[in-house]
């Protein structure tokens, strides 16, 4: 099995159990009796972590090593799996979860760094579009699998079986190599991250990741709320709307590589995943869930444009280090969506975050076509 395919493998398996995590377990946060400021804090603690982990781990990518910091942070997944689904305490989850979130991150960055130093330059839409499938085809069937084992037996259950799959994965981790290192200054790495166009990128970016702290905190509570969904109901929901998002993904691969259709490309994603987040809000269920449909369309096309972008920003040498503080950058807007936008559902209904972020969506697909008249990506 060659690099790509086992970076593939790695990625299907950890993003079907972290994100199943990630949409299903408010669900049993709310059955244990946590609060929802207590419930946005844990999934806070997740999202908080890549801040602090996220450019150390570049560092040691561009100049230490890949192949044995995936393979630690496999193990780590799996004892953080054990505790939340022992442990049945706030103070207990938050810390586990804290874990998962540097591990969840540590992989993100390792696993994108194997895959952008790769050499192998053929149509870059074909290659980094199948990076963006496996990673959403596995959070697609996560959330299904997830929703009916916890169905079926329960959320305890569901977590220890996460952690024996994130133990399943190391085998494919021992193959990974060769690697390739080199001394990378600072200088370095502020040529590439304080320029226009980067710091340009980061602002789209942290605008679209603010809906990411809503959908890990009341998203599936809006739907049990608004729907009536029960949990196997409401995974399949999600599910089956985030196998769109692995398809428009994919679809990216068909294109021949160009800057600027590109570009128009993700000013039309942002559009659509900002149309869809506000139409999923509103009833019947079908209307509902035609609108999401058209936001996870959006979110596959901007998952393959967004990975398409960075790998072309910045040096192979130093694109660890450097994509790292882009991924430190987004996670701030997935902490600030769980943290400022989230607590507004509970106070004001559920429906009202989806609806702020949803048109913040719209309003960067129109600052992104500004930035991309004027530069070149």
């Amino acid at each position: 099995m060659d690099i790509r395919r086992k970076v593939h493998l790695i990625n299907f398996g950890r993003k079907l159990t972290v994100n199943a995590a990630f949409f299903l377990a408010p669900l049993y946060f709310l059955k244990l009796g946590l609060s929802g400021w207590q419930i946005g804090l844990i999934v806070s603690m997740m999202a908080f972590a890549p801040l602090v982990v996220s450019f150390p781990t570049g560092l040691v990518n561009d100049r230490f090593s890949i192949k044995h910091v995936i393979r630690a942070s496999l193990l780590a997944q799996a004892a953080a799996f054990l505790v939340v689904g022992r442990a049945g305490h706030f103070p207990l989850i938050a810390a586990a979860y804290l874990v998962l979130g540097m591990c969840n991150n540590v992989l993100d960055v390792s696993l994108n760094s194997l895959y952008y130093k790769d050499r192998d330059e053929e149509n870059l839409n074909r290659k980094y579009s199948r990076l963006a499938f496996w990673l959403n085809l596995g959070m697609a069937v996560g959330t299904a699998l997830g929703g009916l084992l916890a169905y079926l037996t329960s959320f305890p259950l569901l977590f220890i079986a996460f952690a024996f799959l994130s133990l399943a994965l190391l085998p494919a981790a021992r193959g990974l190599g060769p690697e390739r290192f080199e001394v990378i200054s600072w200088r370095d790495y502020g040529r590439g991250l304080f320029r226009r166009k980067t710091l340009l990128f980061c602002l789209m970016l942290f605008i679209l990741t603010l809906h990411w702290g809503l959908e890990g905190t009341i998203y599936s509570p809006f739907l049990r709320e608004a729907f009536g969904l029960n949990l196997l109901k409401l995974s399949l929901y999600i599910s089956l709307a985030l196998c769109l998002t692995a398809a428009a993904s994919y679809s990216v691969g068909f294109l021949r590589f160009d800057s600027r259709r590109n570009s128009r490309l993700f000013t039309a994603a942002l559009f659509l995943s900002g149309a869809g987040l506000i139409l999923m809000t509103f009833r019947p269920l079908a209307l509902s869930f035609a609108g999401r449909l058209i936001h996870e369309a959006g979110d596959g096309l901007l998952a393959a444009a967004v990975i398409l972008t960075i790998s072309r920003l910045f040096e192979k040498r130093s694109i660890g280090g450097s994509a790292g503080l882009l991924v430190a950058v987004y996670t701030l807007g997935n902490v600030v969506g769980a943290q400022v936008l989230a607590p507004l559902g509970f106070k004001l209904g559920l429906a009202v975050p989806f609806l702020l972020a949803g048109g913040l969506l719209v309003a960067d697909s129109l600052f992104s076509y500004y930035v991309f008249r004027r530069v070149e990506y």
